[in-house]
């Protein structure tokens, strides 16, 4: 087994995308898919990102194929800078998190942001609401 190398830091962000999962799989009488989630977070997502910190891939080393993720990755870079920052797939969910060095003078682990928390079909949760509040009553 290998050793732990890396702390895992939940974000208030992190927090806001699991409680928004929640109150989505408890409107839909289905609560058990969000335990499912939170047991497989607590049992192999954060014990894989203890171990193994840059399992994720790069998240800018792909290059967006719109103009509107263009400019959203740029504001993210320009945020981020060089930061470290991966995603991580797990079932039908995307993890992005950030990757804080080490630093070998005080012996410090690496540390481990996670940052968001998304389903992949997450837009299309609510996909008449979303066209509505972004794009008015097309109807």
């Amino acid at each position: 087994m290998a050793t732990r190398t890396a702390t895992v830091r939940f974000t208030a962000n992190f927090e806001h995308n699991l409680a928004q999962i929640g109150t989505y799989w408890a409107e839909r009488d289905a609560p058990q898919v969000y335990v499912r989630l939170l047991d497989e977070l607590g049992s192999v997502i954060i014990g894989n990102l203890e171990r193994h910190p840059r399992i994720g891939r790069r998240f800018f080393a792909r290059t967006p194929q719109s103009v509107e993720a263009r400019e959203r990755v740029a504001g993210l870079m320009k945020r981020f800078g060089a930061a470290d920052v991966r995603e991580y797939l797990s079932g039908d969910y995307l993890l992005l998190y950030v990757v804080v060095a080490a630093n070998a003078a005080d012996r410090t682990p690496e540390v481990v942001h996670l940052l968001s928390i998304k389903h992949h079909r997450q837009l299309s949760f609510d996909f008449e609401g979303f066209w509505q509040a972004h794009h008015g009553d097309a109807a």
